[in-house]
């Protein structure tokens, strides 16, 4: 099997210091050896809009909370996933709320997975390993 998407950053978005370091700590853990770029707000998430037009690698997934600072989760979402160019960059929803309005809002602006976090690490490790065997191993992305 290829070893393609092992080389392509994976952005978390994520305002939470605990949650960015169980995150980084649990992929980690699974010796993930994808970069991981980190957003701590919706404003610097879209920001890396910029960043990918001036050639810097897009990631293979995004994984995102919807609960953030400045630009609401729900907003980026609907920014990227309307985005001529970035649009079919996976999202992965990875929040703590389990609101039915959330997840209904949250597929129809386009995202490809909804995940709520769970709180126990060892769960979590769990998680992040799910996320590296799909997006990384199973999945082919369209690049």
């Amino acid at each position: 099997m290829e070893d393609l998407n092992r080389n392509l950053p994976i952005m978390l978005i994520e305002d939470n210091p605990i949650d960015v370091d169980l995150t980084l700590r649990a992929f980690k853990k699974r010796n993930l050896i994808n970069t991981i770029l980190v957003a701590r707000d919706g404003d610097e998430a879209l920001s890396y809009i910029e960043k990918w037009d001036a050639g810097e690698e897009i990631p293979i997934v995004i994984l995102m909370d919807l609960k953030l600072p400045k630009i609401d989760g729900l907003e980026v979402l609907k920014v990227l996933k309307s985005h001529p160019k970035y649009a079919t960059i996976p999202v992965v929803v990875l929040t703590t709320s389990s609101d039915n309005n959330d997840i209904k809002q949250a597929y129809k602006l386009g995202a490809n997975s909804y995940i709520i976090k769970p709180v126990n690490f060892d769960k979590f490790i769990e998680v992040a390993s799910q996320i590296e065997l799909y997006w990384n191993v199973l999945n082919h992305p369209h690049i």
